[in-house]
């Protein structure tokens, strides 16, 4: 997928804070953080949750991956 949630992971890293204790806080399912672990769809309502929490922007969260750029290619 072409989303990765790893800044969400340091995040919590930095804070202390399981992606389980997360799950909790917010009232998240199970299957909403492995869909997370994954990089696949979560709703924009599972986002603003998060993003009240930590009092942050969504680009805070979430990277986007551009898996059809080739490795070596240079930015113009």
């Amino acid at each position: 997928m072409p989303f990765s949630f790893n800044p969400l992971w340091k995040m919590l890293i930095d804070k202390g804070m399981t992606k389980e204790k997360l799950r909790i806080a917010l009232g998240l399912s199970p299957s909403t953080i492995a869909k997370m672990g994954r990089g696949e769809y979560v709703s924009l309502e599972v986002i603003e949750k998060i993003c009240r929490h930590f009092d942050c922007q969504p680009g805070d969260l979430f990277e986007y991956i551009n898996e059809e750029a080739p490795a070596n290619a240079t930015q113009v």
